[in-house]
């Protein structure tokens, strides 16, 4: 009998906690689109809590009502772009650094691959040269990475206090996930991919 109870109990238990869940993932999607479609913020720290804490099930959950899962990603980057954009640019070039996907770079690409990320060579073939050249003249020094492995690197071996990224959205969500103690800003690229992606210089 006290079994009983105790599982009787526990599953109610269960049960209010997943009608939370889903509720906070609805309203979490609801106030996502609010913010893609019509450039309204409305309660930024609830939004980052629940794509942090629920990440994978909210990609599902989005899926199941037939939303593309991306919308997780992009709602992540838009939000955090909003929050940090006003301490971002209140910084000093010389305290940010720039950071570029290798997947730019031009498929005869002959840049080589060092501890920091790949070292450009300014060949002008594609637009990554012409990124890093803006970046370097405002102040910002400037990486260009293959992976997040990387980013574990460029974050011991140098001081900033902010990251301007460009990656696809799925990268800077994540990437400014781990990068939260930071003023990041995120530019999506134009076309996703692993090589010949773009982006609005």
């Amino acid at each position: 009998m006290i079994f009983y109870e105790f599982y009787q109990i526990f599953g109610q238990i269960v049960f209010v906690i997943v009608l939370v869940i889903l509720a906070l993932l609805s309203l979490t999607l609801i106030l996502g689109k609010l913010l893609l479609k019509e450039d309204k913020l409305v309660f930024p720290k609830l939004l980052l809590f629940t794509i942090d804490m629920f990440y994978g099930l909210f990609k599902k959950f989005s899926e199941n009502v037939g939303v593309d899962a991306k919308i997780v990603d992009q709602i992540g980057v838009e939000v955090r772009n909003s929050v940090n954009e006003k301490y971002f640019k209140k910084l000093e070039p010389t305290d940010k650094i720039l950071v570029l996907p290798h997947c730019l770079r031009h498929t005869d690409c002959e840049a080589k691959l060092e501890s920091s990320g790949l070292v450009c060579t300014d060949c002008n073939r594609c637009v990554i040269g012409v990124l890093k050249t803006k970046g370097e003249g405002m102040g910002f020094k400037v990486f260009i990475i293959p992976g997040s492995t990387f980013l574990k690197k460029i974050l011991e071996k140098n001081d900033f206090k902010a990251v301007l990224g460009v990656a696809c959205y799925q990268d800077l969500n994540l990437s400014m996930m781990k990068l939260s103690k930071f003023s990041c800003q995120g530019v999506p690229l134009l076309k996703d991919g692993c090589i010949n992606t773009k982006v609005d210089a």
